[in-house]
């Protein structure tokens, strides 16, 4: 096993991870779904996914439901929290976990495992930080998953369903990877400083 991202970008496992919540902030709204796919040696494995309701003690707003198209006996007959937590948990590993705004889905997951008295230690990357240092020309940070998507011509029509949106995003994953690895990023680590730096960094 290699130990701080030393471990060869071309064949990690990376986890793409998507979430369905019912508002905004993770201090007070909930995490209701929650999907990731895996990519393992720069493929997409449709064997190794993860998907799953979460119970809700309160469901969410008939605005909300709009959204997401989880409706309140779906959100009622959920996963109990703390077992969905856990299978997420398990499921991961210790597999860097990347999403579309990383932050929001850290949040919402790091808040739900404290909830749940778990704990999630994976490291995260934020595709939406990645993809414009690898195609500075095509967007930057400001860019929506739809306008990368359309960019890149990858087909969506399971927009706010958690396994759909982890989907896509993992596609983007694979076109910004592969950049990654054309301009010499050869390891975990170094793909995740770029990211976080803005700029491609030496290794």
């Amino acid at each position: 096993m290699f130990g701080m991202g030393r471990e060869p970008a071309a064949e990690a496992r990376w986890i793409i991870v998507d979430c369905e919540t019912s508002g905004l902030e993770p201090s007070r709204d909930s995490l209701i779904s929650l999907a990731a796919v895996a990519v393992k040696a720069q493929r997409i494995v449709p064997s190794d996914c993860f998907s799953t309701m979460l119970r809700q003690e309160q469901t969410s707003g008939r605005e909300n439901i709009l959204v997401h198209g989880i409706g309140k006996e779906r959100q009622s007959s959920g996963a109990a929290p703390t077992g969905a937590l856990s299978a997420f948990l398990a499921f991961a590993g210790d597999s860097p976990r990347v999403a579309y705004r990383a932050a929001f889905d850290q949040a919402f997951i790091r808040r739900a495992a404290q909830r749940a008295r778990r704990r999630d230690r994976g490291s995260w990357l934020d595709l939406a930080q990645l993809l414009p240092v690898a195609f500075p020309q095509l967007g930057n940070r400001e860019a929506t998953l739809d306008a990368w998507l359309s960019v890149f011509g990858i087909a969506h029509g399971l927009r706010h369903d958690a396994l759909g949106d982890a989907y896509a995003t993992a596609q983007l994953f694979q076109v910004a990877l592969a950049e990654a690895l054309r301009q010499g990023f050869s390891t975990v680590g170094a793909v995740l400083r770029a990211a976080r730096a803005g700029r491609w960094t030496p290794a």
